[in-house]
């Protein structure tokens, strides 16, 4: 993928920046408060990738996705997990049916996967075996039934919702299951000046309706955009340091040494990278910085880094481990 041409560098960017505020606004409508999360949701998908929403029950994690695929024009799907759902009820499976003519042959009975827009609901809920059926749709955008592919409509992204507090009936997502979402996201309570706002929204009328406000075309278009946008070596080389920093066998800090178990991949990084990309975007330069990494670290790193027994007795989790690390490597490059 080439660099942003020059000579319309700032349409384009004027462009981008205009349709990510025309999704954003739209989504508000749906979901108050939060407004860094609807950001890092927004960078999460035009970057191409899925996104896990945390959250306690009630706070808006459905109602984030669904706006989100109205904005888009994206068709969609849900999917509810429960510990009873099995692969073919995700990527579908084959039947036998009966032609206007009254033959009856094998066809292809698609599941909901086969759609550009998936939420996933309590993804913890499902069994491992039925959580790795996701693994080859999310990847590679398609899914093996028998011995036939079928590729995933495009744009496709899923959005997997876990409750953090309730641990009965649920399986953990495995550390390869994790690394396939771009970024892990806190959907937390609305803030004290919000929550009016949400009753009034909620509990009143419902007038407002979903209103597409880009096309899956235009999405695509966007997701190829972040693609152009130009990385330097001096913050490649910052990347870098940020996954060597996290490796507990490799890094300088006390902290991972004595907590982590494993540190990020270079699918991390790469996550990490594009990330950044959308919000370089956003602030109007067709180059990310070292910032941009920074300012995407948390949601991008933090279910990437697994740490051990020593770490869960000392309370010290991976949003802080992340925090010590950006810090150091900010302190060292001043």
């Amino acid at each position: 993928m080439t660099d942003i041409p020059q000579n319309n560098a700032d349409q384009i960017i004027s462009d981008f920046q205009n349709d990510y505020s025309k999704i954003k606004e739209q989504v508000r409508k749906h979901f108050l408060g939060q407004e860094s999360l609807v950001d890092d949701l927004l960078c999460g998908v035009l970057a191409g990738g899925h996104v896990l929403l945390e959250g306690v029950p009630g706070t808006g994690k459905t109602i984030l996705a669904h706006s989100l695929a109205g904005a888009m024009d994206l068709s969609y799907q849900r999917i509810q997990c429960t510990p009873d759902l099995m692969p073919a009820d995700i990527v579908g499976h084959y039947t036998i049916g009966e032609t206007d003519s009254g033959v009856q042959k094998i066809v292809y009975q698609q599941g909901p996967v086969i759609t550009n827009f998936i939420l996933v609901d309590e993804i913890n809920r499902a069994t491992p075996k039925t959580q790795s059926a996701l693994l080859e749709a999310m990847q590679e955008g398609q899914v093996t039934v028998g011995r036939d592919t079928i590729s995933l409509p495009q744009p496709n992204m899923f959005i997997a919702t876990q409750n953090p507090v309730e641990h009965e009936g649920t399986y953990n997502l495995p550390e390869a299951q994790l690394d396939r979402f771009i970024a892990k996201l806190l959907v937390g309570y609305p803030a004290p000046n919000d929550f009016k706002a949400v009753l009034q929204l909620t509990t009143g009328q419902i007038t407002k309706q979903d209103t597409p406000v880009v096309c899956a075309h235009r999405v695509i278009e966007l997701q190829n955009i972040v693609r152009q946008v130009e990385t330097t070596d001096n913050v490649l080389e910052y990347a870098v340091k940020i996954a060597v920093m996290s490796h507990p066998e490799e890094s300088e800090l006390t902290i991972v040494r004595e907590n982590v178990t494993l540190g990020v991949s270079p699918r991390a990084i790469q996550s990490l990278v594009m990330m950044a990309k959308v919000k370089a975007l956003c602030d109007g330069r067709t180059v990310i910085s070292c910032k941009d990494l920074n300012d995407s670290a948390l949601c991008v790193l933090r279910h990437r880094i697994l740490l051990n027994y020593s770490a869960v007795s000392r309370k010290v989790d991976a949003d802080t481990i992340i925090n010590e690390i950006i810090s150091t490597l900010t302190s060292m490059d001043r």
